[in-house]
């Protein structure tokens, strides 16, 4: 199985931007951690990370045939991003959507999703976490097949 791992804008910035919002964990080690699960259950993962919209609908159109599924974390592109929600769309790539914080406890522009319903699911309000569970989703479905 190989997964791709998708970050939006501001998402290089975790451990620096508001970190009682976003936590104390930095990329680099966000990173760390999702390697570190996916290789105890034998998962390839390719990372990627832009604060520029069309470069993360390049990369998830690029992930049609190449990839098994997507984590998908669009930053403040999942509540206005129709180019996103689209190439969800077209590529046809199982998407989870992971928000480190609880999107629906945040402003009312927050609390929309436009690209959630292109995803299978959407995993908010848990943290750097919300990636792991999103590979554990992953694993467990690729075990079903």
């Amino acid at each position: 199985m190989k997964l791709l791992v998708l970050n939006g804008p501001n998402l290089n910035m975790l451990g620096v931007r508001e970190p009682g919002i976003y936590g104390d964990v930095d990329y680099t080690r966000l990173i760390e951690m999702i390697c570190q699960a996916a290789q105890q259950k034998g998962i390839e993962v390719e990372f990627f990370q832009s604060n520029w919209e069309g470069a993360l609908v390049d990369e998830i159109q690029k992930a049609r045939g190449a990839f098994d599924g997507i984590i998908l974390n669009p930053g403040a592109l999942t509540h206005y991003s129709y180019s996103l929600l689209d190439a969800l769309k077209a590529a046809a790539v199982p998407a989870v959507e992971v928000h480190i914080s609880n999107i629906h406890q945040r402003e009312e522009f927050r609390h929309k999703s436009v690209t959630a319903p292109a995803c299978v699911g959407q995993i908010c309000g848990l943290g750097v976490q919300g990636y792991l569970l999103a590979l554990e989703y992953f694993a467990a479905r690729a075990e079903e097949v």
